[in-house]
C-alpha cells in the first residue's frame, strides 16, 4: 500500500485527490492523509507564479513534516488580473522521492462584484460566500461549482489537473 499526503485537510481536496490516483493508478491501493501545511505565500496568491510556488511549497512542507508518505500532493488556487478581467485557477504540485509532477487546472473569468471584493483584499472563497450567500463554499462546491451550477464542482475541476500531473508517474520510463 501506498501512502499518500495531501496538504490540506480541505475534504475537496482530499476527495479529488483519491478520485484521480483511483483513476490513474486503478490497480493499486493507496492510504490518504490530510495535513495542514503553510503553502509560505499570501492567503489569497495573486499571479500564476505566486499560485504554483505556493503549490510547490505545500508539497514541500507535507514532506518534510512526513516524511514516510510515497506522494506528496500540494494544490493551490489562485487568481491572475489582467485589465479588468480576472481569471481562476489552481496548481498541483505532486512530488514522489524520485520524480515530480505539476499541472494547472483550466481556468475561467470571475464576475465584476468578485474581482471587486478580492481587490480589497479578500479571499476568493469569502467573496464567493458573500455575493451568493453562502458558507464555507470553498470547501464544497466552490466558484467553478456555484458559476456553473456544479455541471463542474471543485471537486471535478481538481481531478483532470491531479491526473496530468501523475503523469510523470505513470510515464517514469520517459520522465
Amino acid at each position: 500500500m501506498k501512502k499518500v499526503i495531501i496538504a490540506s485537510k480541505n475534504p475537496v481536496k482530499i476527495n479529488a485527490t483519491k478520485l484521480a490516483f483511483q483513476q490513474m493508478f486503478p490497480e493499486k491501493v493507496f492510504q490518504f492523509e490530510g495535513v495542514n501545511v503553510s503553502s509560505d505565500i499570501s492567503d489569497q496568491p495573486m499571479s500564476d507564479n505566486e499560485t504554483l510556488n505556493g503549490a510547490i511549497n505545500r508539497s514541500n512542507n507535507a514532506k518534510a513534516e512526513c516524511m514516510d508518505a510515497d506522494y506528496w500532493i500540494g494544490i493551490e488556487g489562485g487568481v491572475h488580473k489582467k485589465d479588468n478581467e480576472m481569471q481562476v485557477f489552481a496548481w498541483i504540485s505532486i512530488q514522489s522521492n524520485e520524480i515530480e509532477g505539476k499541472a494547472r487546472t483550466a481556468t475561467f473569468n470571475l464576475p465584476k462584484k468578485i474581482i471587486e471584493l478580492i481587490d480589497s483584499g479578500m479571499e476568493l472563497g469569502d467573496a464567493d460566500d458573500i455575493i451568493f450567500s453562502r458558507k464555507n463554499s470553498k470547501q464544497k462546491n466552490g466558484a467553478v461549482g456555484i458559476l456553473t451550477g456544479d455541471l463542474i464542482d471543485r471537486e471535478k475541476y481538481y481531478i483532470h489537473a491531479i491526473i496530468m500531473a501523475l503523469i510523470p508517474f505513470n510515464n517514469i520510463d520517459l520522465y
